[in-house]
């Protein structure tokens, strides 16, 4: 509590950041808002790595970017630590995981159909996942609402997505926009930001702070055209490979085209995308049936990791139907979808963040990025929205048949992990083992 008695936290080796990732992979459940919050509990309050200024700092430009923000932060925070090879080991394991599992998933899926027990374990998990969303809500919200001004923003928000159905890049510029003109006419609203910011925080706690330079900062035009030029490299690989190895060339062009594009316009998170994606693989290519795409969906929610790798399921379906269910093909959809749908991810922060970290000390980029931060709080409110009602009315809110276990764990979740302080991670075992237990005596 005494500031006086602090002592510099050393910078973590590499081995132990790796560790850190690599179990982020396999316990990431909860999407976004749930991944954050995982990653700030353990790399800004138990490890001290990143001060919390630094974190929404990566985390605002994260917002920003098409694509899973909770992956890129990783990347970001992994860059921030140990530069590219960071980046790159903190990005690629909080993916690789999930890959695998839903890979498992898949092949069961298409070979067994759906199992008893397994949706039994997951049926306890997800209404502990609802708790955690809301759990990070709170934590991101008292950390990013800190005036009338930036509630209002968030509130906004929230209506302009949940009533009105206005796209989230709308919202995030007209963030933008409400935050340049303010600082021109109002520019004591964000006056007052600052000196709310909660100052009693002691930044010298932390390995990496406001004050920190991190090396390899700045604007590099030889830097940005040699990874530039990588990630196009590596983009163009697999058409060369698919060329030569397959013999169906169109159906793997069209498949890498489709994703890469998919990726490009992922702003607001895998449910702002998905809509066009089942759309598209549905009805004009016909890769799955639209049953198929609801139970990949299921599959998508209930593994750790980003739910935009619901894609990647779709590309093994591809893979599996085009090639007359061939186990070995759907592999490769699924490995060829994960490739196409991250690839820009990385190039994104590994460009990016060197650039975004010299605007830490900028007044007026920080200004406009906590207004976008408040505009993303009442985005974040309408998934935790989106998600309960899933939860709690499995078949749609308009029928107004209430599950009332969901709803029970739902409460004693949240009750359990914020009034006590029980872990996340040993509380998704025990809500597994909770929809076990109640599969096996309804059953």
């Amino acid at each position: 509590m005494n500031t006086s008695t602090t002592k510099a936290i050393p910078k973590p080796s590499f081995k132990e950041a790796l560790l850190f990732w690599l179990k982020l992979g396999f316990i990431s459940f909860g999407g976004p808002a749930g991944q954050i919050a995982i990653m700030h509990q353990f790399i800004v309050d138990q490890k001290k790595w990143v001060s919390d200024s630094k974190f929404l700092h990566a985390l605002n430009y994260c917002m920003l970017l098409p694509g899973p923000e909770a992956q890129q932060l990783a990347t970001y925070i992994g860059w921030l630590l140990h530069g590219v090879r960071g980046g790159l080991a903190a990005g690629i394991l909080f993916v690789l995981p999930s890959v695998f599992i839903l890979l498992g998933l898949s092949i069961v899926y298409v070979t067994f159909g759906t199992i008893p027990w397994v949706a039994a374990l997951f049926y306890g998990l997800k209404p502990a996942v609802v708790a955690i969303v809301i759990l990070a809500l709170i934590k991101i919200g008292k950390k990013s609402l800190l005036t009338p001004f930036h509630y209002a923003i968030a509130a906004l928000s929230f209506i302009g997505i949940f009533f009105f159905n206005i796209p989230f890049p709308y919202i995030i510029l007209a963030a933008i926009l409400v935050a340049i003109i303010g600082q021109k006419v109002y520019p004591s609203l964000f006056i007052q930001k600052k000196q709310e910011g909660k100052k009693t925080v002691n930044e010298a706690e932390y390995y990496l702070n406001s004050e920190s330079v991190v090396a390899g900062t700045g604007f590099d035009g030889k830097r940005i055209i040699k990874q530039v030029f990588i990630a196009l490299a590596l983009w163009v690989a697999p058409f060369v490979l698919f060329y030569y190895l397959t013999q169906d060339f169109a159906f793997w062009k069209t498949l890498s085209l489709f994703f890469t594009q998919a990726a490009l316009v992922t702003f607001g998170g895998a449910y702002a995308v998905l809509p066009y994606v089942a759309q598209v693989t549905v009805e004009k290519f016909e890769w799955l049936s639209n049953l198929q795409m609801i139970d990949g969906l299921a599959l998508g929610e209930t593994t750790p990791g980003p739910l935009i790798m619901v894609l990647a399921f779709v590309g093994f379906m591809a893979g599996f139907n085009q090639f007359n269910g061939s186990l070995l093909m759907g592999t490769v959809g699924l490995l060829t979808t994960t490739f196409f749908t991250f690839l820009p991810c990385f190039l994104f922060i590994l460009v990016g963040a060197p650039i975004i970290e010299k605007t830490q000390s900028n007044a007026n980029v920080k200004s406009i990025l906590g207004i976008v931060t408040a505009a993303v709080v009442g985005v974040v409110l309408n998934l935790t929205v989106y998600f309960g009602q899933a939860v709690v009315f499995p078949q749609g809110i308009r029928a107004g048949v209430v599950d009332y276990f969901s709803l029970a764990w739902i409460i004693l979740s949240f009750i359990a992990m914020y009034r006590f302080k029980i872990d996340m991670i040993p509380w998704i075992g025990i809500s597994a083992l909770a929809g076990l237990l109640h599969y096996f005596i309804l059953s």
